[in-house]
């Protein structure tokens, strides 16, 4: 057990492939792309609503169709049943994401200028780090906007839980909950990042037992 920790340490202080750096650096790219389009978007549907309503959550902003009309739609019908007003301020991670995306851009620009194989292991870490607390976040915004009603509301309706990812009936309306580009191009970000630490990785450690 002690040859084979020592090995992977020294696996680790590997410098990176020069070969790989290079791809490593333009990892950054598809980070940068998620703060073009919406990482997520909710989309409710209705008779009375033929067109629908939408609205997208980017990493730092929220936009709704119709010309940012349909935020205030939805809005004026969770009114009615006690849900809280769905605006920038009552969603704090927006404020942190950019941040933290940024953090992970100056990380990989470092790994791919002067790192080795535990910057790219740290990196894979902390990105893992970060895609687990924002999800759990969103999953828990959702929660509480779907039990957190007021009690004086005009129509009463039971606590429930909005869709998460996919496609859930509440009441007349039909919500669809799906990632959008944002969150494509972060998947790809991710696997790419992933993908070049576990192929350094393998081929240092084949290196070391030559």
């Amino acid at each position: 057990m002690a040859s084979i920790l020592q090995k992977w340490t020294r696996v680790l202080d590997r410098p990176i492939r020069n070969g790989v750096r290079l791809g490593i650096a333009l990892l950054v790219l598809p980070l940068a792309a998620s703060f073009l389009f919406p990482l997520w978007t909710i989309r409710m549907e209705a008779p009375q609503y033929p067109q629908g309503l939408s609205m997208d959550i980017h990493a730092y902003r929220l936009s709704g169709g119709h010309d940012g009309r349909d935020i205030a739609e939805i809005n004026n019908l969770n009114h009615y049943i006690g849900m809280m007003k769905i605006e920038r301020s009552s969603i704090p991670e927006l404020g942190w994401i950019p941040f933290a995306f940024g953090f992970l851009a100056l990380l990989t620009l470092r790994a791919a200028a002067l790192g080795t194989l535990r910057d790219l292991v740290d990196l894979c870490v902390l990105l893992a780090y970060v895609t687990v607390f924002f999800f759990g976040r969103f999953v828990l915004m959702l929660y509480n906007f779907g039990h957190r009603l007021a009690p004086e509301a005009a129509i009463k309706v039971e606590p429930f839980m909005p869709v998460v990812i996919g496609t859930k009936q509440i009441a007349n309306f039909t919500t669809h909950s799906l990632p959008n580009f944002g969150t494509l191009f972060l998947v790809v970000f991710a696997a790419g990042t992933a993908l070049a630490t576990a192929r350094n990785i393998g081929l240092e450690w084949k290196r070391t037992d030559a």
